[in-house]
C-alpha cells in the first residue's frame, strides 16, 4: 500500500508484539472512532508510518497496523476506511490574521485588482451601494500597482469627495486615503512624520499625497474607528469554515489590541463554545508604552486561560520594522532607490526592555521583523532576556525574515529562537521581484530573500504561515509546495527559482506545519504529531503526498478534518 520503504520497519515491528509499538497499553475500552488502511504520516519524531489510527474522545488511543486495530473496535465504534487516503496531523498556522476576515465581509475588497482603474470601478460600485455610511473602509490594493509614494488622493476625491475613506493595502503597511480622511484627522503639509511612520508627499508641493505607511496610517484609522463586537465574531466564525476545509486546526491571530473590539469577539465565541479551531493568540504591544503594559497582558491571560481550552492568549506582538515594498523594513544598508535604512518602529532601548518583561512574564515574543538590521535587534532583545531572566524554554519567535545576516542565524539556535516564515512568498513574483525587489533591494540582496533551508541546517525549528490575509489564499498545501519548488506556478525557467539552495523538502516542509508549528505556539505536547495521548487533530487527504510530483501538491483535497476528535468537516460527495 505505501511502498517497500514504508511498510518494512512498521510492519516487522507491529508482527513481533501482540499489539503495536504505537499503541497505548492496557488499553480495555472500545474507540469511538477507528481510522483504517490508510497512509499515516505521524510526523513524529522518527517520522513513522502507520495505518491505522483510533480515537476515544478528543484523545488518540492508537496509531499502528490495521491488524492490532481490531482491539480498539467496539460495537458502537465508528470505523472509516480511508482506502489508502493519507492521513496528516492538522495544518497549524503560525501566524495568520484570522479576524480580519471581518473587513472581507464588511468592507471594500481589492484583492482582486491589478491596477488603479479596477480598484476605482469596485470602489465606486460599493459606493454607490452604501450611500449613507460616516466613513469607509477596505483593504487589498497592491504597492506594485503603484509604486513609489503609493495611490494619490486625488483618486479617491473623484469618487468620494466629502465621506473619510481609508484603504490599507494588501501587505497591511501602508494606507490610502482621501483628502476628507486626511482633514478629519487634521494631517496637513505641515504635519510631521510620527515615529515608525511616513506621510507620503508630493515632491513638487510637499503636500499629503494620501499614502500613509506604519504608524501614520494611525492617524486616520484611530479617528475612523472600527468594527463591532458582533461584526468581529461573524469574521472569525467564517474564517474557521475556511480554515477546516483547508485542515488547518490550529492557529496563532496576532491581532488581539491592535484593533478594538477583535479580544472581546474571541472572548465571547470561547464562552459560547463556538470556535471550531484552537487560538493561541498574540496581543499587539504599543511602543508608546513599552513595559509596563505587560501588566495588563497578564490580566487578559489570567482571565481566559480556564474558559475555554481552544482560545489562550500566550504570545506578545511587537511590530518592529515595516515592508520592503514601503521602504520601511529596516536594512544594515540602505535601499537602493532612496537613501534610507527604513523604519524601526521601537527605540531599541524600549524594545530591550519591553523584551525583558515580556520573557519575565511567561509570554513568548512574536517579532514582526523583515530587514536584516532588525532582525539583529530582535535578537538583541531576546539575549537581554535570556542574560536577565535566566536561559528557559522562552521559544521567542521571529516571523517573516525576508532578509538576514548569515551570522544571526546562529543565534537563533544559540537562544532557542523560532523562525515563522510564509513559503507562499518564496518565488520570484512577476510585478513584485523585478518592479519592487530588485529595484529596491538591488540584485545582490533580492537573490538571497526568504531563507529556510539555512535555519534547518543549523538545527532552527522554523514553522511556517500564511500571514492571510496578505495571502488570500492561505491552503497548507499551496505552501508546502511552494516551500519545495520555489518558483511561480507556471514557470519552468530554473533561473526564475527563487535563492534555489533554500529549497525544503516535502517531509521538512510537513513538518514546519505541523510539529514546528506546534513548537513554535508552545502545544507541541498535545498536537502537531499522530501520537498517543495526544489530542486527535487529524486530516484526511485524497493523494498521498510523497507519491506525487511537488508541482501537484497544491492540488491536493481536505477530505476530513478532525479537532480534538470532532469532525469539523468532511468533503461533500460530488455529485
Amino acid at each position: 500500500m505505501f511502498g517497500k520503504k514504508l511498510t518494512s520497519a512498521l510492519l516487522a515491528t507491529a508482527l513481533m508484539c501482540p499489539m503495536s509499538a504505537f499503541a497505548a497499553q492496557g488499553t480495555k475500552q472500545p474507540a469511538d472512532v477507528v481510522l483504517t488502511n490508510g497512509a499515516v504520516y505521524t510526523v513524529d519524531n522518527k517520522d513513522s508510518w502507520a495505518e491505522a489510527v483510533a480515537i476515544r474522545g478528543d484523545e488518540i488511543v492508537f496509531v499502528g497496523a490495521d491488524e492490532y486495530a481490531k482491539a480498539h473496535i467496539g460495537k458502537n465504534t465508528k470505523v472509516i476506511d480511508l482506502k489508502g487516503q493519507m492521513v496528516l496531523p492538522g495544518f497549524i498556522d503560525s501566524h495568520t490574521h484570522a479576524s480580519k476576515t471581518t473587513g472581507l465581509i464588511y468592507s471594500i475588497d481589492l484583492f482582486d485588482g491589478g491596477s488603479v482603474e479596477e480598484y476605482v470601478a469596485t470602489i465606486g460600485k460599493f459606493v454607490k451601494d452604501h450611500p449613507n455610511e460616516p466613513a469607509l473602509q477596505g483593504r487589498g490594493w497592491s504597492n506594485p500597482v503603484v509604486p513609489g509614494i503609493g495611490p494619490r488622493k486625488e483618486v479617491l476625491d473623484t469618487i468620494v469627495p466629502t465621506t473619510p475613506i481609508a484603504l490599507t493595502s494588501d501587505d497591511g503597511h501602508s494606507l490610502w486615503v482621501n483628502s476628507a480622511a486626511l482633514k478629519l484627522a487634521g494631517i496637513t503639509k505641515g504635519t510631521t512624520n510620527p515615529e515608525g511612520g511616513i506621510i507620503e508627499r508630493d515632491p513638487k508641493t510637499g503636500e499629503p499625497s494620501g499614502t500613509l505607511r506604519e504608524s501614520a496610517m494611525n492617524l486616520v484609522l484611530s479617528k475612523i474607528g472600527g468594527y463591532t463586537v458582533q461584526q468581529y465574531k461573524s469574521g472569525i466564525e467564517a474564517y474557521q469554515e475556511k480554515a477546516v476545509e483547508r485542515g488547518v486546526t490550529t492557529v496563532r491571530d496576532p491581532d488581539m489590541l491592535r484593533y478594538p473590539n477583535v479580544l472581546e469577539a474571541y472572548e465571547e465565541l470561547a464562552k459560547e463554545d463556538k470556535l471550531t479551531i484552537r487560538f493561541r493568540n498574540a496581543l499587539t504591544a504599543n511602543p508608546e508604552k513599552g513595559p509596563e503594559q505587560i501588566a495588563e497582558f497578564v490580566k487578559i491571560r489570567e482571565r481566559n486561560q480556564n474558559q475555554n481550552p481552544l482560545f489562550q492568549v500566550n504570545a506578545v506582538k511587537i511590530f518592529l520594522d515595516g515592508v520592503v515594498e514601503g521602504a520601511t523594513a529596516y536594512l544594515e544598508k540602505p535601499y537602493v532607490h532612496k537613501e534610507t535604512n527604513g523604519e524601526l518602529i521601537w527605540k531599541p532601548e524600549v524594545y530591550n526592555q519591553t523584551a525583558a518583561a515580556v520573557d519575565k512574564a511567561g509570554f513568548q515574543l512574536h517579532v514582526h521583523s523583515i530587514g536584516d538590521a532588525s532582525t539583529r535587534i530582535a535578537l538583541d532583545g531576546m539575549e537581554l532576556a535570556e542574560k536577565q531572566n535566566g536561559k528557559h524554554d522562552a521559544r521567542h519567535s521571529l516571523v517573516h525574515l525576508q532578509l538576514v545576516n548569515e551570522t544571526d542565524i546562529e543565534r537563533f539556535k544559540k537562544l532557542g529562537a523560532v523562525g515563522i516564515v510564509q513559503p507562499f512568498w518564496f518565488m520570484q513574483e512577476e510585478g513584485y521581484y523585478d518592479e519592487i525587489e530588485v529595484p529596491y533591494l538591488g540584485h545582490e540582496r533580492a537573490e538571497k530573500e526568504y531563507p529556510m533551508k539555512s535555519f534547518l541546517k543549523k538545527g532552527v525549528h522554523v514553522a511556517s504561515s500564511s500571514d492571510y490575509i496578505v495571502t488570500p489564499e492561505f491552503n497548507p498545501l499551496h505552501g508546502i509546495q511552494q516551500g519545495i519548488t520555489r518558483i511561480e506556478e507556471g514557470v519552468t525557467d530554473p533561473r526564475k527559482i527563487a535563492n534555489p539552495d533554500e529549497r525544503a523538502t516535502l517531509a521538512e516542509m510537513i513538518a514546519s506545519f505541523t510539529i514546528d508549528g506546534a513548537y513554535a505556539n508552545h502545544v507541541d505536547d498535545i498536537t502537531g504529531s499522530i501520537e498517543v495521548g495526544k489530542k486527535a487533530d487529524l486530516i484526511v487527504l485524497d493523494k498521498n503526498l510523497f507519491k506525487i510530483p511537488a508541482t501537484q501538491i497544491k492540488d491536493a483535497k481536505v477530505v476530513l478534518t478532525l479537532v480534538e476528535g470532532k469532525e469539523v468537516y468532511r468533503q461533500k460527495e460530488a455529485k
